[in-house]
């Protein structure tokens, strides 16, 4: 499953490819399938439409295919919709060329927003606890000078 910033992101990429992938009035066939495994695994990301003649909408047919070849549907407007699944073979040649864009999931479940806003909170802490360190000691000083002075007077 896509999050909406993994979604938008596969939006703009899917822009500037052409449409590679047409169904026709004899709707998601075998072939249309096969089709879509073979650009899946060569591409990662897939842009269809769905002729006039189809009796399905750009919706179904996607759904059909992410439903036939285990992908994630991205978008569908009009009578153009897109699809994505991860392929290992493109993260292999991503990680040639030093641009790997899929990073490996954190094994931990924390949250790394309330993470960070847990080491800011820790941090603001320690410097108020420092900074009342560094008064106490001054006020304490300022106490056993004011003493000394008392005693001296008399």
């Amino acid at each position: 499953m896509l999050t909406s910033k993994e979604r938008a992101e596969l939006r703009s990429r899917a822009n500037t490819l052409e449409t590679t992938l047409m169904v026709g009035k004899g709707g998601v066939t075998e072939q249309v399938v096969a089709e879509a495994e073979a650009q899946l695994t060569a591409r990662e990301l897939v842009k269809g439409r769905v002729l006039e003649g189809s009796l399905l909408t750009a919706r179904e047919a996607s759904d059909l295919l992410c439903q036939a070849t285990g992908a994630d549907g991205v978008s569908a407007l009009g009578s153009r919709f897109v699809i994505y699944r991860f392929s290992e073979k493109c993260q292999a040649e991503r990680n040639q060329v030093g641009r790997a864009r899929r990073k490996e999931t954190p094994v931990s479940k924390s949250d790394p927003v309330r993470k960070g806003l847990r080491a800011r909170r820790m941090a603001a802490k320690r410097q108020r606890e420092e900074r009342n360190a560094f008064f106490r000691q001054k006020a304490v000083e300022a106490a056993i000078e004011k003493r000394k002075e008392s005693k001296s007077e008399e």
